[in-house]
């Protein structure tokens, strides 16, 4: 079965509660937080308070996605807010082992990322930690990025891994995702749809678009 997640990063700021709730009305199955802190990308933008108060106005579950570096000093502290999977880059830590035991010990879901320029092998050592792997198909900080073809090898590869091993960890994309790109990355493996601008836009609203897109990937 592929989900499909609405990354707010791409959502209208003045009216993020209002917004997620047209995710969810619209078929979302999850809302995907890109939290951002300035050092590990550019950008700054959401914190344990924005989560805290999407939990009060949403049921769906929450991926909390950590762009920062020294992720391990902050996963209390978001697990508390509400969310329900805690996604963390394997980039930015030198300590991902531990990072993500802590995540599970916490009671969550634990799921771990890699950008564009990461080979995949770099999350072999800890596919049996974790429940999702998200690849980065556009370099992280920034929504509206065109989708990066390169990675689709990348996507395929992690399906093999997995598959192997015998293990149940979903592949989660994330970038560029739209009706066009989202049945590629669907025949390589991926089974996770996190778009922002291909839900977020002014061309449809946000149903139609959440319609189109589940339509693409079936």
């Amino acid at each position: 079965m592929i989900t499909i997640e609405a990354s707010i990063l791409s959502a209208d700021f003045a009216r993020l509660g209002e917004q997620a709730r047209e995710a969810q009305a619209g078929g979302a199955d999850a809302i995907q937080i890109d939290v951002m802190d300035g050092r590990f990308v550019p950008p700054i933008t959401f914190g344990a308070s924005v989560v805290r108060a999407l939990r009060r106005a949403v049921d769906l579950p929450l991926d909390v996605h950590l762009m920062i570096v020294e992720p391990g000093r902050h996963l209390e502290t978001f697990a508390e807010a509400g969310a329900d999977r805690i996604i963390v880059h394997q980039e930015a830590t030198l300590h991902i082992h531990y990072v993500l035991k802590s995540i599970r010990e916490l009671g969550i879901e634990v799921g771990v990322s890699i950008n564009p320029g990461t080979s995949v092998f770099a999350v072999e050592e800890i596919l049996d930690m974790v429940d999702m792997v998200q690849i980065m198909t556009v370099d992280p900080g920034w929504g509206g990025q065109p989708f990066l073809h390169s990675q689709m090898e990348k996507i395929r590869r992690l399906r093999r891994m997995i598959d192997e091993r015998g293990l149940d960890v979903f592949i989660g994309v994330d970038g560029g995702i739209d009706e066009q790109t989202a049945p590629l990355v669907v025949e390589a493996g991926a089974t996770m749809l996190v778009s922002g601008s291909g839900i977020y836009n002014d061309r449809r609203s946000v149903a139609e678009n959440l319609a189109a897109l589940r339509a693409s990937s079936i």
